[in-house]
């Protein structure tokens, strides 16, 4: 597979996948598809050696995993993390808003978007819905608008004068897109909608919208950009890149050797839930796998936290250390912060370091400039729960948390083949 056979896959990849429950639910079809078995946490296990599983929690994490051929005490798994969700706009319990003669939904925003991009664009409509069908049984499904249906108009300049210069956006009153027009007389309710959408998508009818999780999205899908097309443009690059980039890397692995992926909801708020990283889905995962002897099999193993770096924007080169500045096309980074946002260490940095040479593959390294402060990953969570040496590193890209972020064309696919080399090396630590 070269990169552009890869960067092909991902844009369908990004495409299918515009919440966390899309994303699982593609990632689970692709396992399916390469043998992997799935696993219920509420059943017994029968785990085998040299076998492919995969265990979903909440329908938006997942665990995949490889069991291998070797016994785990003496070689240990080979990790890899990501996360699934990426920040949005969710709508609200009660949205409905009828003012003008417009309806408008009302959301919350969730994480740390960046909010000015979210004017003027095509948005559409995902989630997971949870319904009270014809038969009496509570199910949940999975509803994919996918065409146009709402927009956040920007007010025009003429009506603020000031907008190029000091605008601010208040999440409150500015963000609740429109929809439609509707009368006065009009009863449109959202739950009607949905109940439409889930019987069109899924052919459920449902009596009653019991609940729902839904995000608005950039209706325009993933594309390549550029004159030679080095970059590629798409909602949700941070940071189902990571998560499509640890699928591949799990599924085209040999098998011989213990290899496990995990994508993690919540990310973007924190990781503390249920299915979070901070969360017990992987400990409880690996208790079932590893039993008594976890603690031997965690010290002899290694976990990559795969997400997204701040690659400089040669508009505003002088807010990355200027040794420090990694740059799309030149290689996956490395992620260093000694205050412990970042879990690297010199022996798990060197370790990737090792094998990207050995493959005659670019890297770099990212270090947030002295004067500001620095983001953070599932890396230093999944290390503190675990006690597992973890790495962080990502793919360089731009506007990350813009409703459309870019990264360069061939970063992903190098990552890629260091995580396989990774994921099927004899030994770790």
């Amino acid at each position: 597979m070269e990169h552009t056979e890869f960067n092909k896959d991902l844009i369908g990849f990004l495409n299918a996948s515009p919440t966390p429950w899309h994303a699982v639910s593609t990632m689970k079809e692709r396992l399916v598809k390469a043998g992997f078995e799935c696993l219920d946490e509420r059943d017994q296990w029968a785990l085998q050696p040299g076998r492919g599983y995969f265990v979903v929690r909440n329908g938006s994490s997942i665990v995949a995993f490889r069991t291998g051929k070797r016994d785990l005490a003496g070689s240990g798994i080979r990790m890899v993390g990501a996360h699934t969700d990426s920040p949005c706009l969710k709508v609200k319990p009660n949205p409905e808003l009828r003012r003008k003669g417009y309806f408008q939904l009302g959301v919350e925003v969730y994480g740390g978007v960046l909010l000015n991009p979210w004017f003027d664009r095509d948005l559409s409509l995902a989630g997971r819905v949870t319904v009270l069908d014809d038969q009496g049984q509570v199910q949940d499904v999975l509803v994919d608008f996918r065409k146009p249906l709402a927009v956040i108009p920007s007010l025009a300049i003429h009506l603020d004068r000031e907008a190029n210069n000091s605008r601010s956006v208040n999440a409150q009153t500015d963000l609740p897109p429109l929809l439609m027009q509707a009368p006065e007389n009009d009863t449109t309710s959202f739950a009607d909608v949905l109940k439409q959408q889930v019987a069109r998508e899924t052919g459920v009818n449902a009596s009653k919208v019991l609940g729902y999780e839904l995000s608005f999205y950039d209706a325009q899908g993933a594309s390549l950009v550029g004159l030679k097309d080095e970059f590629l443009s798409s909602a949700r690059l941070d940071n189902l890149l990571s998560c499509f980039i640890g699928l591949q890397a799990l599924i085209e692995t040999s098998g011989n050797e213990a290899a496990l992926l995990v994508c993690n909801d919540h990310e973007e708020v924190g990781s503390m839930s249920a299915e979070g990283a901070q969360g017990p889905f992987l400990g409880a995962v690996l208790d079932r796998w590893c039993g008594s002897e976890k603690a031997r099999i965690i010290a002899r193993s290694m976990m990559i936290s795969a997400d997204n770096a701040h690659g400089v924007h040669p508009n505003f080169a002088d807010r990355h250390d200027e040794n420090h500045g990694p740059l799309l096309n030149r290689g996956p980074v490395i992620k260093v912060n000694h205050n412990q946002r970042y879990a690297t260490n010199s022996r798990s940095a060197a370790l990737y370091r090792h094998i990207s040479d050995e493959l005659g593959l670019p890297h770099q390294t990212f270090v947030v400039r002295s004067d500001m402060a620095c983001g953070s990953t599932i890396g230093p969570l999944t290390a503190a729960v675990l006690g597992v040496t973890t790495l962080d590193i990502g793919v360089p890209q731009f506007a990350m948390h813009s409703i459309r972020e870019t990264i360069g064309t061939r970063d992903g696919y190098t990552l890629f083949r260091v995580l396989r080399e990774f994921m099927q090396r004899a030994e770790v630590f």
